[in-house]
């Protein structure tokens, strides 16, 4: 026979369950949206950073970064130059979608003459930025737009509630003027004149907007979250780095000026302010409380330049060879994203605006679908994503996990830094175009076209690039061409061709 409960016992078991009844059920749906913060470094090679494999210097905050969320080895920039990659994650689809989109990379403004009202992301477009606002996030662009010019184009108008930083390709770090000479720094859309390293200025002004984001949650229930996309101009030309004020007062006009110079030391110097930068970022979500709700995605707009270490990669920024566009990428999310894992799922720029929206509760436009996906599913749990999912129920797909697709080894190039690998990856499809190459990768397989041949690459045993298999895989070779024509017939065709002007 069942005890009967004494008074106090009573009274206790009601007032817990009134308790438990009053507290609400939390589906994952209704879970609180994080903050978001993307980083985007500005022609960082693949092998940059020191958990990539830079060996004459250290990269300590974001090997941090790397090892306490997941760090991707087959990751890609959606072109191999500025403008369009900038296009790409902005809009969330292919840079050829957009005419801006089709510049390699845009023009500085002085040069643009009267195409300054028609080359630029049309304000009317959707864009990862007006998507978040209009679903209850605060957004700001610390750093590089590159996506037009005042006063039809810029950040303010393609749904950044605030803006501070540059609308061309390069500036001086210290002057902040342009390569033909002109200020190029603004809030929102007002010029102004500032003093200090503008890398390490980016920092400040992100530092105080994290903060000041903390503070208010002290004094008041939880606000609207933030999205905050900080773009560094480092390690990008001229080549200068904090204490290079000498080098800034000799510094020459135009692209022969800009890009004059330079040394390992003084890239070294450049990177090491980036990181302490990002560092410091950092460090201010975590002062403010705001680190554990706060999704960090970390990568670059395309590979790297002269002084870049893009190893085991052939190809450097401006081609489609790997060293052209595979960059690093890492993602951060405490409490969701499983710490110290290496990620061999491939992955696009346009991935990321993806995975941010689905984070952040967001829909895209039904009329301008992204050409990314939402990598969540595969980082968090290692299972897989919608993509995967579908492929998982066709019998023809190929499901790996540490291993290439069709049963090679992994393509990625791996430093010892003590992550282990994370779950199921899939295959997928990627195209690229620019004004004289094409390429697509598929699985281990990559088509190319280099403006002087054709080829077809088993990155899983040619990470180089060295060995064409044109004629022993011919019938890949053709396949892979052949998407890339049905590809390039929806998208918009190749601009004339124009005197190179190089950002």
């Amino acid at each position: 026979m069942p005890r009967k409960l004494s008074r106090r016992e009573f009274v206790g078991a009601t007032i817990a369950g009134a308790a438990i009844a009053a507290v609400p059920k939390l589906s994952r749906a209704q879970t609180p949206r994080p903050n978001i913060l993307f980083i985007l470094a500005d022609d960082l090679g693949y092998g940059d950073l020191s958990c990539y494999g830079r060996p004459d210097y250290q990269t300590s905050n974001l090997d941090r970064l790397a090892r306490e969320g997941v760090r991707f080895v087959n990751a890609y920039s959606a072109s191999p130059v500025c403008t369009p990659t900038r296009c790409a994650f902005i809009t969330g689809r292919y840079p050829a979608r957009t005419r801006v989109g089709l510049e390699e990379p845009l023009h500085e403004r002085s040069i643009l003459g009267d195409k300054l009202e028609t080359l630029g992301l049309p304000p009317e477009h959707p864009t990862i930025a007006s998507l978040l606002r209009a679903n209850g996030y605060e957004t700001a662009l610390i750093g590089k737009w590159h996506l037009g010019y005042l006063p039809k184009f810029g950040p303010v108008q393609s749904g950044f509630e605030e803006f501070f930083g540059i609308m061309s390709g390069a500036v001086d770090f210290f002057t902040h003027k342009d390569m033909e000479g002109e200020g190029d720094l603004f809030e929102g859309k007002i010029p102004v004149e500032r003093i200090g390293y503008l890398t390490n200025m980016l920092t400040t002004r992100a530092v105080e907007y994290i903060s000041q984001r903390g503070q208010r949650e002290e004094h008041e229930s939880r606000g609207r979250p933030f999205y905050l996309s900080l773009h560094y101009t480092a390690p990008h030309w001229p080549w200068e780095g904090p204490t290079d004020i000498a080098v800034s007062r000799a510094l020459g006009r135009g692209y022969d000026g800009f890009t004059a110079g330079g040394s390992l030391k003084t890239y070294a110097a450049m990177m090491q302010s980036l990181d302490d930068g990002i560092g410091e970022v950092l460090g201010a979500l975590a002062k403010a409380n705001l680190d554990r709700n706060t999704l960090v995605v970390f990568t670059s707009d395309n590979g790297g330049e002269r002084f870049s270490y893009n190893w085991p990669f052939r190809g450097q920024k401006f081609s489609l060879y790997e060293g052209g566009i595979r960059v690093p990428a890492m993602v951060r999310w405490p409490g969701v994203v499983p710490a110290g894992r290496v990620s061999a799922q491939t992955s696009i720029t346009m991935d990321w605006t993806a995975t941010i929206l689905a984070a952040g509760q967001t829909k895209p436009d039904p009329a301008f679908p992204l050409d990314g996906d939402d990598l969540l599913p595969v980082i968090r749990e290692g299972r897989s994503s919608r993509a995967l999912r579908s492929q998982i129920s066709d019998p023809k797909s190929q499901i790996s996990d540490s291993r290439a697709p069709d049963g090679g080894q992994s393509t990625s190039h791996r430093p010892e830094t003590g992550g282990r690998e994370s779950g199921a990856t899939y295959d997928r499809t990627f195209f690229w175009r620019n004004s004289n190459q094409d390429a697509v990768r598929r699985g281990r397989w990559k088509y190319l076209n280099d403006g002087t041949r054709e080829y077809l690459f088993d990155l899983s045993i040619d990470q180089r690039e060295q060995a064409n298999f044109r004629e022993q895989n011919a019938a890949m070779f053709n396949q892979l061409r052949n998407e890339f024509q049905k590809w390039q017939s929806q998208v918009l065709p190749r601009p004339p061709a124009r005197p190179p002007r190089v950002l």
